[in-house]
């Protein structure tokens, strides 16, 4: 058995207690919702699960998927009119397995009605620093607006930069470039250049990102145009991400179509979008979102690098 299981399986005890306080007092609601949906993740980055009900066919759609994460239905809950919500619970991605992922993982999601990102990240601050309290511990914390940081750290403008200049940003790093994007070399010069230089005693935050990385975030006409969206990171762990939330059902459908014509150039299968969620988003209030990776923040509290390490049962062993 793993060494450092049975501390590591109490100290996941001790974040859920402290999560669930944590809300409690804030009074943002805990629920519950589907983990088998008639709809999947369109994000071509993203890989999902599926199985096949047997069962009648009045009961709906055959074909499940295993939900990448709670965003979807929980949008529904607040289109309904539930207010501020979390829940933390499973979920499942496909195919990424190794030192740092595992398919199956948890999640804690939540939403502040009338909130937008940045108030939003700094309540994240504030649980993680409730968390690394629970060993001891406390993080500096740094923000940064996405151009910020690469101005900052490399001296290039990332919503202007020409291709080629980011190219060379990469440093020593190589990378097969074919059908690589612009936000790809983005992606690559923070998760190879900047990302490991973060300390691991500071809190990184990253607010407005490039419009063309909007996912599910409002996009703000500035000159150029940022998503409102914000990554928060511990060392040089992401640990969270969150969006001042679209609430536009025709420009989510038209990112949805977005997303599979990226998946069909890359020969991946088409994803059912979630006609559910379309014909309420219009109806959701002003909100802000944040997804954070349970894991990540527990291997941060134990100081280990291996997500087996804060599993009972790592994906081989399941």
């Amino acid at each position: 058995m793993n060494p450092l299981l049975p501390t590591t399986l109490r100290l996941r005890a001790d974040l859920y207690r402290l999560v669930r306080a944590f809300f409690s007092e804030r009074r943002v609601l805990e629920v519950e919702t589907p983990i088998l949906s008639a709809a999947g993740n369109s994000e071509p980055n993203i890989e999902s699960f599926t199985t096949t009900f047997s069962g009648h066919v009045d009961a709906g759609a055959r074909e499940r998927w295993l939900r990448t994460s709670p965003e979807y239905p929980l949008k529904r809950l607040l289109a309904a009119g539930v207010g501020d919500c979390y829940e933390l619970g499973r979920v499942f991605r496909n195919g990424e397995a190794g030192g740092r992922h595992n398919p199956e993982f948890t999640m804690l999601e939540w939403y502040r009605v009338g909130w937008d990102h940045r108030r939003l990240a700094e309540e994240v601050i504030e649980l993680v620093q409730a968390a690394l309290a629970l060993v001891g511990r406390h993080a500096d914390v740094r923000t940064f607006s996405y151009r910020e940081l690469f101005l900052d750290t490399l001296a290039l403008d990332p919503l202007t930069a020409p291709l080629d200049v980011l190219q060379r940003a990469l440093g020593q790093s190589t990378v097969d470039p074919q059908g690589l994007t612009r936000d790809d070399w983005l992606d690559l010069i923070i998760t190879h250049r900047l990302q490991p230089g973060f300390p691991r005693d500071r809190m990184t935050v990253i607010h407005d990102y490039p419009a063309s990385q909007c996912a599910l975030a409002r996009i703000r006409r500035d000159d150029p145009p940022v998503a409102e969206r914000f990554e928060l990171y511990l060392g040089p762990y992401e640990l969270a991400n969150g969006y001042h939330e679209l609430n536009d059902a025709v420009e989510q459908r038209a990112r949805f179509e977005r997303d599979n014509a990226v998946r069909r150039s890359r020969g991946l299968r088409e994803v059912p979008v979630d006609g559910s969620l379309l014909a309420v988003l219009d109806a959701m209030p002003d909100c802000a979102g944040v997804a954070l990776g349970v894991e990540r923040l527990l291997m941060c509290l134990a100081g280990t690098d291996a997500i087996a390490d804060v599993l009972a049962f790592p994906f081989a062993e399941a």
